[in-house]
């Protein structure tokens, strides 16, 4: 633990300023991104005395060991520049509102030639129109099933589309009216693209003109004796009126608007948020995060609107948006807001009327939210602890392990030797620092081997952070992101953080190894322990016999988990490589030959042995290859050409070349079962 006297800046060092600060520990890891219209009368608050900070922000700065700052010119930047370096560090002690779920939305991909109708989750695409969140899928779907008789627009996918415009039929969809099938050319392309806007302009709101549009065309239509289209015209109206009817009014005034609702407690908040389009509600979605400091109700806003805003731009921000409270102060967030949107966001909290009546109902569903996560989170909370306090106490340890790192090797019979690293933090995984190797020390299987290897460069790289020098030592060796970050970005780097405990996936001979490295590197205060899974043992270094958990053990629950998807992450590196070994094509080793020109040569002569017995004439004729690449190309092929021709020896079988110049039966596909009469050579073992 710091002490913040250690790092306080000199009087008169930090400047009277709007700026934005950032905290960093010992790892020079960033931990907390704060914005300040005085730079130094915010961070004075914090070198106080430890006894009047709150409980939380005394953790923050006896965890910190140095701040800096940057000065910007407005408040307004201030506000930017947090955004950008929260999203960029990921820092711990920051307010972060995470999703209880992945919402999806319904997405029209107006960026494609035939736009699409369909349902997104996840990051949201430049040149495709959003409308939601929605609580469900399936509502999206009832919702489109209905719209889609008066706007048939688009919904399959890319390899139906192109199936059907090959073979000149359309899916069923096409045949029943709910597709006007531009894949065979009933419309055009502007004629498809005219229905998709119509289809977006509904969704948007506007809905009052395109229904009065419809009913004059069905008066017109019964008036000129067209009974059969007015009756058709009805049953669209009748279809609109009942996809309406499914969001229903709740601002009589047709307001564009987001209202935005806090239920909170000392420890914990839950953010609320209803989107209401053209008056009705047309999504909804909601947020719970930590309160690892101390925060007021605007404050948290004000992260909710940076969170909620952040990458949206033009009419994905609301003319208007209400709030319980406003940050203090409120001018830089509208500014910001109004900036993001290109006109006028009127921030405000609602006093009386409908808007008011519906702000109580999002803050009832934030209060209910709220109680929700905390019944689920008790016993979810409690479990992990009771965890890793038993991890603890069987290993000996002098604190719970917050931090596990986990290593596994596989490989079959030998060949692509890998090796997984994955890392639980708190008992939960921290995916993006799994890290995964290549064993290149030596050829051949020898896990005990392997595992000293791995253990050994990834604490080489530690030691060599923990020293900052600034380099990376042996880095082609390891695989994964995280490449070339320097220690003053405070972003996560390759192998920059200890565990408190290592768990090796194997017994006393795999502890060994991975004790030994670790010695050999002068590392001693980091546990090493084994899980065998035969009896699921737990063996610990230089002890003749392992220690035992209860098979009713939350302590074991938790390292079988981290064993099993160590073993997991392995495994599915290992098939990635054999798979892409198997699909290697003597065109691959032909220098400046890309996937493209390879692609345009199997489709011109068919297979690689029909290519290879081409002449240079005859690969010069396919587009693209002049004669100087036809003539490496042929002569590549002739070094790649087998002697004689393969032979299966089980069957005595001769084996043909595929398209791809991969010997059919050379190996089982991966992912594949292996026959049971299958020979053990044959089947081979992965570990």
């Amino acid at each position: 633990m710091a002490d913040p006297s250690s790092y306080r800046p000199k009087p008169g060092q930090i400047p009277d300023s709007p700026g934005v600060y950032r905290f960093r520990d010992e790892h020079r890891r960033v931990i907390y991104v704060g914005k300040a219209k005085s730079l130094r009368q915010r961070l004075a608050n914090y070198f106080q005395d430890l006894a009047g900070l709150h409980p939380r922000t005394r953790t923050m700065v006896t965890t910190a060991a140095s701040v800096e700052w940057t000065v910007v010119s407005t408040e307004v930047e201030a506000l930017q520049l947090e955004y950008s370096w929260i999203k960029e560090y990921d820092p711990r002690f920051n307010v972060k509102y995470r999703d209880d779920k992945s919402y999806p939305y319904l997405a029209v991909t107006m960026n494609e030639e035939f736009p699409r109708v369909q349902v997104m989750r996840g990051h949201k695409k430049k040149g495709v129109r959003y409308f939601g969140p929605y609580g469900h899928a399936w509502a999206i779907r009832d919702t489109v099933d209905l719209l889609l008789r008066v706007f048939p627009v688009r919904t399959c996918s890319a390899g139906v589309f192109k199936n059907a415009a090959r073979t000149g039929r359309p899916c069923l969809l096409g045949y029943i009216g709910k597709c006007s099938a531009p894949c065979v050319d009933r419309v055009s392309t502007e004629e498809h693209r005219e229905l998709a806007e119509e289809f977006c302009d509904f969704m948007a709101g506007r809905t009052g003109t395109y229904l009065r549009r419809l009913e004059k065309q069905m008066t017109e239509a019964a008036e000129d004796l067209e009974y059969e289209r007015a009756g058709r015209l009805r049953d669209d109206i009748e279809a609109l009126k009942k996809a309406m009817e499914k969001s229903a009014v709740v601002l009589a005034d047709a307001t564009d608007a987001d209202l935005i609702a806090v239920a909170e407690d000392e420890l914990e908040a839950a953010v609320q948020i209803f989107h209401v389009r053209g008056g009705r509600v047309r999504g909804q979605r909601g947020w719970v995060t930590d309160k690892v400091e101390e925060i007021t109700t605007g404050a948290l806003v004000e992260h909710a609107l940076q969170q909620l805003y952040g990458e949206e731009k033009g009419d994905a921000v609301p003319k208007e948006v209400l709030v319980p409270a406003l940050p203090d102060p409120v001018e830089p967030v509208q500014e910001w807001l109004t900036e993001r949107r290109g006109s006028g966001v009127s921030l405000r909290i609602p006093q009386r009327g409908d808007k008011k009546a519906l702000m109580e109902t999002v803050q009832r569903n934030a209060l209910q939210a709220l109680g929700l996560h905390k019944t689920k989170r008790a016993s979810d909370l409690t479990t992990r602890s009771r965890a890793l306090e038993e991890i603890a106490e069987a290993l000996d340890l002098d604190s719970a392990p917050l931090r596990i790192e986990c290593y596994d090797i596989s490989h079959l019979q030998g060949d692509d030797v890998v090796a997984s690293m994955v890392v639980f933090e708190d008992g939960l995984q921290r995916k993006s620092e799994y890290r995964r190797f290549q064993i290149k020390g030596f050829e051949g299987q020898d896990d005990v081997r392997s595992m000293h290897e791995v253990i050994t460069r990834r604490f080489r790289r530690y030691l060599a952070e923990k020293e900052r020098t600034g380099e990376w030592a042996d880095d082609e060796n390891a695989d994964g992101p995280g490449n070339g970050l320097t220690e003053e970005d405070g972003r996560p780097k390759r192998f920059a953080y200890p565990p408190q405990l290592v768990v090796v996936d194997g017994g006393q001979p795999q502890v060994a190894a991975a004790k030994k490295a670790l010695d050999e590197l002068g590392i001693d205060d980091i546990a090493v322990c084994g899980l065998a899974k035969r009896l699921e043992e737990v063996w610990l270094p230089d002890e003749g016999d392992p220690v035992v958990l209860p098979r009713t053990s939350e302590g074991l629950y938790l390292l079988q988990r981290v064993r099993d998807e160590a073993h997991r992450f392995a495994i599915t590196y290992q098939r990635t490589k054999r798979a892409k070994r198997f699909r290697s094509s003597p065109l691959d080793d032909v220098p400046g030959l890309g996937d493209t020109r390879k692609q345009a040569l199997i489709k011109h002569f068919g297979s690689v042995k029909k290519l290879r017995s081409a002449t240079i004439d005859q690969i010069c004729e396919v587009p693209g290859i002049g004669r100087k690449t036809a003539e490496t190309i042929a002569a590549a092929l002739v070094r790649a050409s087998p002697a004689a021709p393969a032979v299966n020896t089980a069957t005595g079988e001769i084996m043909e070349d595929d398209e791809d110049g991969v010997p059919e039966t050379t190996a089982d596909a991966p992912g594949e079962p292996v026959p049971a009469g299958a020979s053990d050579e044959r089947r081979g073992q992965e570990t």
